[in-house]
């Protein structure tokens, strides 16, 4: 059930998003390559163009020697670096650092820990946030409320995943059971960084609101993705599975809820909604959303048939698409659903 619209305090600061940078590893690999590096055929690339939707990916993978040629620090570094110049701001500036990803580079230290040292910060509290696809909007959701707590000016926010680390590029992909086989389709490697601030900047969106929701008691897992240890590393357990009937089934239905009730919160209305960045499991996925949703007035910001899934990166990359169109006054709705335990997410952006 959708929360009722909660008026803002008095007092409330605004927080605005200052400024975005991504960064995607290499260059686009398309299906054809995939259908070549796993021995399937020219058929098997249109099979995976039609029933995925996603035509190329970014991976942080070389496909040929099997080795990676990106870590997530280095991906969220780079990104970080951006969004700080696109905001004309220097590290030291920077007095909170939130990290959203489901794939860090090691257990310890934390990936934000090393993404911190590169950019040169120090003394400053840092958060890694371990969630799938609603864990950039966790970040987002963290840093502006260490904003409205008043303790805090500029916080950088990341979002990011080297999803290719779990590929299998041993595995018969013939032999593969469905919710092996769509790993290999589906995802790619990105990451995304936002300057958040109370600072009046001109210009500058106003995040009206965000959140985050369990809404899976009781229920399994829609993916899974495993860490092994050296007592467990040859069990056999895949490293990363997916119930995709199920994410099929339940993610569509998710994505309307998130939009209806982002919109009761806020008291907005879909014809008075300029822009929606809907879920980006999939191209065919985002188009079943796009399509239940049904606000044909809202420009629709969508990227994953040409990045591929990397995670708690592309709503950086959606929002580099929107910021230089949202307008003063425009409105802007963002959705996500993760199928681990089944979370909701969503945020809303007002143009300044």
């Amino acid at each position: 059930m959708a929360l009722p619209a909660r008026p803002a305090p008095a007092d409330a600061r605004d927080v605005r998003v200052l400024s975005v940078g991504t960064a995607l590893p290499g260059a686009p690999v398309d299906n054809l390559a995939l259908a070549r590096r796993f021995g399937q055929s020219e058929q098997w690339a249109e099979w995976v163009d039609v029933f995925v939707g996603t035509r190329t990916r970014h991976l942080a993978l070389d496909l040929e020697r099997g080795t990676l040629t990106h870590s997530l620090a280095d991906l969220a570094t780079t990104a970080a670096v951006r969004a700080l110049a696109e905001a004309g701001l220097a590290a030291g500036d920077v007095d909170a650092l939130v990290l959203g990803t489901a794939t860090p580079d090691l257990l310890m230290p934390g990936t934000v820990n090393i993404v911190a040292d590169r950019l040169g910060l120090d003394q400053v509290p840092t958060f890694q946030l371990q969630s799938g696809c609603t864990g950039a909007f966790q970040a987002i959701a963290l840093g502006r409320q260490l904003l409205l707590a008043g303790e805090h000016h500029t916080v950088l926010v990341i979002g990011g995943d080297v999803c290719s680390r779990a590929f299998d590029l041993a595995a018969d992909v013939s032999a593969l059971p469905p919710e092996q086989l769509v790993n290999a389709m589906l995802f790619g490697d990105g990451a995304g960084a936002v300057v958040l601030s109370t600072a009046p900047v001109p210009g500058a969106p106003v995040v009206r609101d965000v959140f985050t929701r369990l809404v899976g008691l009781g229920q399994a897992p829609g993916q899974t993705l495993a860490w092994f240890g050296p007592n467990d590393r040859d069990a056999g357990t895949p490293a990363v599975s997916e119930d995709y009937k199920a994410i099929e089934a339940r993610v569509p239905v998710l994505a309307e809820e998130i939009y209806r009730e982002l919109l009761e919160r806020l008291d907005w209305k879909p014809d008075g909604l300029n822009y929606l960045l809907p879920p980006q499991l999939s191209g065919r996925m985002t188009r079943r959303i796009s399509e239940l949703l049904g606000n044909t007035s809202a420009a629709e910001i969508s990227v994953v048939t040409s990045t591929g899934n990397n995670g708690n990166g592309l709503p950086f990359l959606q929002l580099e698409q929107l910021l230089p169109q949202l307008a003063p006054g425009e409105r802007a709705l963002a959705i996500a659903v993760e199928s681990s335990k089944w979370i909701k997410a969503g945020f809303a952006l007002e143009g300044a």
